[in-house]
């Protein structure tokens, strides 16, 4: 055969593909309320699956010092959802009585809010079109990212509310992954083809090396800054400390950008006070910024990802261009996948073209 039929052959298929691609989608009704219950029995699990992944490394090191792995599994589960029942029993009646009173006063920051964007403007009215288009264009998007990240909230608290039974599964199907996770290991490798294994075991010993040891101190570090956080702006005199301190160890999680976009609600909450206080405000967000960029994220996250800051700032705009703010956060774990996808197909394809021909 030519290599012109070669392509028509490709090419036909790739026009067949996007065709059963394009009904697939137009059927969306048919399938989607099947997706949605299967979407809906799946989280549980894969919560339990990620809660596994971020403790297995700790009851590992505890069962090679000598611990019976049930025993690691006890001590470590207790202390994990142990810790996070007391934050939430001593944090939730504070947590909504902050956010009860902003939305009380939600009407007084925006006006406030909407004087000091109208400020901006009037003072760049006279600049030139395209840079005030450029600086309107620019609180346009920070608004968005604002809107949401409040909705992410908003429906993560309306998520909790409505699936009280779901989550109370959750700390079960964890404890029962941790214990037999040696057992789901190998019904996994006997489950795979034997012609991958080999190869899919490298892949994810490669992807856990660099994302499993990113998102554990990365998690790390967002807990550290929002206690911290919390902490400061309580004692500097901030209202909605709690509330503000959470947003901003949430948002510390996206590199780069995070830190601007949690202490954006903490500045106009302030600038209703004070200059004083938005002083103070951009102080210790700054400081603490200071504080996780030189010396928590050196220490506990390290350079594991093994990238340029260029390729994780670009990687971070195309994930808020697609989706928005969890795009944000999946943009880095979706790129530490594909790097390894690329580094090991590259691999693959470079040890087919050295083996000889038969």
């Amino acid at each position: 055969m030519d290599i012109p039929m070669k392509w028509f052959y490709r090419l036909g298929f790739l026009l067949l593909l996007f065709f059963v691609v394009y009904i697939f989608f137009k059927l969306q009704m048919v399938w989607a309320p099947f997706l949605n219950i299967f979407m809906t029995l799946l989280i549980p699990f894969a919560v339990g699956a990620f809660i596994t992944y971020l403790l297995h490394p700790v009851i590992d090191n505890l069962q090679s010092r000598g611990v019976h792995r049930g025993m690691a599994v006890f001590i470590i589960y207790t202390l994990f959802f142990g810790g996070i029942g007391f934050a939430i029993y001593r944090g939730i009646p504070t947590f909504v009585n902050q956010l009860h009173d902003l939305g009380e006063n939600a009407p007084i920051f925006a006006a406030y809010y909407q004087e000091w964007v109208d400020g901006i403007q009037d003072e760049t009215s006279r600049w030139p079109p395209a840079v005030k288009e450029r600086i309107d264009n620019s609180i346009l998007a920070v608004e968005a990212y604002l809107e949401g990240i409040l909705s992410v909230i908003l429906d993560i608290l309306k998520g909790f509310l409505n699936s009280i039974v779901t989550l109370a599964i959750i700390p079960f199907i964890a404890f029962y992954m941790l214990k037999d996770y040696n057992l789901m290991k190998r019904a996994a490798w006997y489950m795979t083809p034997s012609r991958w294994r080999d190869q899919g075991k490298l892949f994810l010993r490669d992807v856990d090396k660099s994302l499993g040891s990113y998102i554990r101190g990365q998690l790390l570090v967002c807990c550290i800054i929002g206690v911290l956080s919390t902490l400061l702006f309580f004692f500097a005199g901030m209202p909605y400390s709690l509330l503000l301190g959470i947003i901003v160890g949430l948002t510390n999680v996206i590199p780069y950008f995070g830190p601007i976009i949690g202490a954006v609600p903490a500045v106009i909450i302030a600038a209703t006070i004070s200059m004083k206080m938005v002083m103070i405000c951009l102080i210790i967000v700054f400081s603490l910024q200071f504080l996780e960029g030189n010396i928590l994220s050196p220490i506990i996250v390290g350079k594991s990802l093994h990238m340029h800051p260029l390729v994780i700032m670009f990687a971070l705009i195309a994930g808020g261009e697609v989706g928005g703010v969890l795009g944000l956060i999946l943009a880095v774990p979706v790129l530490v996948v594909l790097k390894t996808a690329i580094l090991h197909a590259k691999e693959h394809i470079i040890r087919m073209k050295r083996q000889p021909l038969r």
